[in-house]
């Protein structure tokens, strides 16, 4: 609704870049989202062929070592805004549903704890 008088003016004024400005924010996080979405796809890629390696070579999937070594890393290069205690949550679950991918070759369906057909 439309404010009355020049301070009602200036509040519309003030309501529409305000709107404006989360607009363009939204924005640029939908396509960080599409990035993002498109990045992990290609780390979930590799991930396969690292378990197909891993698989016909007899390792185990679950390498402990090599997660600490991630996690080490992604700290590593971190400047923020996320706490290295945050980051370290994300990459944990990336890490997590990655495994699933290297385990058995097929995406994890986090209801069963499976892997999906």
């Amino acid at each position: 609704m439309a404010q009355v008088g020049p301070v009602g003016r200036l509040i519309d004024v003030m309501n529409e870049k305000t709107e404006a400005e989360l607009a363009a924010l939204r924005d640029r996080i939908d396509e960080l989202d599409r990035m993002l979405v498109e990045i992990l796809s290609e780390r979930a890629y590799c991930a396969l062929e690292i378990g197909k390696i891993k698989r016909s070579s007899g390792l185990d999937v679950f390498q402990p070592e090599r997660e600490a070594a991630v996690l080490q890393h992604a700290n590593s290069i971190n400047e923020g805004p996320f706490d290295s205690e945050a980051l370290e949550r994300l990459f944990k679950r990336i890490i997590d549903e990655t495994r699933g991918l290297e385990g058995n070759g097929k995406p994890i369906d986090s209801e069963k704890g499976t892997g999906s057909q």
